[in-house]
């Protein structure tokens, strides 16, 4: 049986930002909006409430899905594991690989309060980086969701009140932790290789943290690959089989 994706979006945006990707996947996937994003714009924003909104999502798919985040969407889908992993088929933890902790905890709080201070302007900026960063269609459906810069204090304060790598070691299933070469939210992947009970990093060369969604279609490759070896982790033995180690 073929495992559905939930894709799980990036802070102040909407899950508008996978419509291309999600337009090359071969399986059934969702992209709901998190609470204060996008549709949901008002909506207080928690760890818990994005949890439970993505476990809604794989509910709808059938009950059992693959996760795929970018960025603080890597950030939920690392708690929606910990929480519910009877519903995560495997994990696809991209640009969230920084303890949100200590220095860089003050930079994300100064950043996000300016946003919230000046959420028109911090709108335009977005989606002026954006346009930059992703021409064209990617870009496109990035802004297609709007900017909730609103919401960036709230989010920031939850993310850094959580510790990722104990989420990651409560989660028994298959995780995969993917950055851009050039992300710095990759600075502490290898603490977070080894929290995994179950790991593997993977590396894009020559992108940042944005950049890893320029080419749809590469991504959504990607992204069939590592659900088709999280089916095998999910398909049953046959029955007197010796259990062996799968490729890695």
């Amino acid at each position: 049986m073929s495992s559905p994706v939930v894709f799980i979006h990036g802070i102040r945006v909407g899950g508008t930002m996978w419509g291309p990707v999600r337009s090359h996947l071969d399986r059934p996937s969702e992209a709901p909006d998190l609470p204060g994003h996008g549709t949901r714009r008002g909506e207080p924003f928690t760890l818990e409430s994005a949890a439970d909104t993505v476990a809604a999502a794989v509910d709808r798919l059938g009950g059992r899905a693959l996760l795929v985040g970018l960025s603080l969407g890597g950030y939920v889908g690392i708690a929606t594991a910990a929480r519910f992993p009877e519903r995560v088929a495997g994990l696809v933890a991209m640009g969230c690989t920084t303890k949100p902790d200590g220095v860089n905890a003050g930079l994300y709080r100064f950043a996000a309060s300016l946003a919230a201070r000046h959420p028109d302007l911090a709108g335009r900026l977005s989606a002026y980086a954006f346009h930059r960063a992703l021409p064209g269609p990617p870009g496109d459906a990035v802004i297609a969701g709007g900017f909730t810069c609103e919401v960036m204090p709230s989010v920031v304060e939850a993310v850094t009140a959580r510790d990722p790598l104990s989420d990651l070691a409560a989660y028994p299933g298959r995780v995969w932790l993917v950055n851009g070469s050039r992300d710095p939210f990759r600075r502490h992947e290898r603490a977070f290789l080894r929290a995994c009970r179950d790991g593997r990093l993977l590396l894009m060369p020559g992108r940042n943290h944005l950049t890893v969604l320029a080419h749809p279609a590469r991504m959504a490759r990607l992204v069939e690959d590592l659900a088709c070896l999280a089916d095998q982790r999910d398909r049953p033995l046959p029955a007197r089989a010796v259990a062996t180690p799968s490729p890695r």
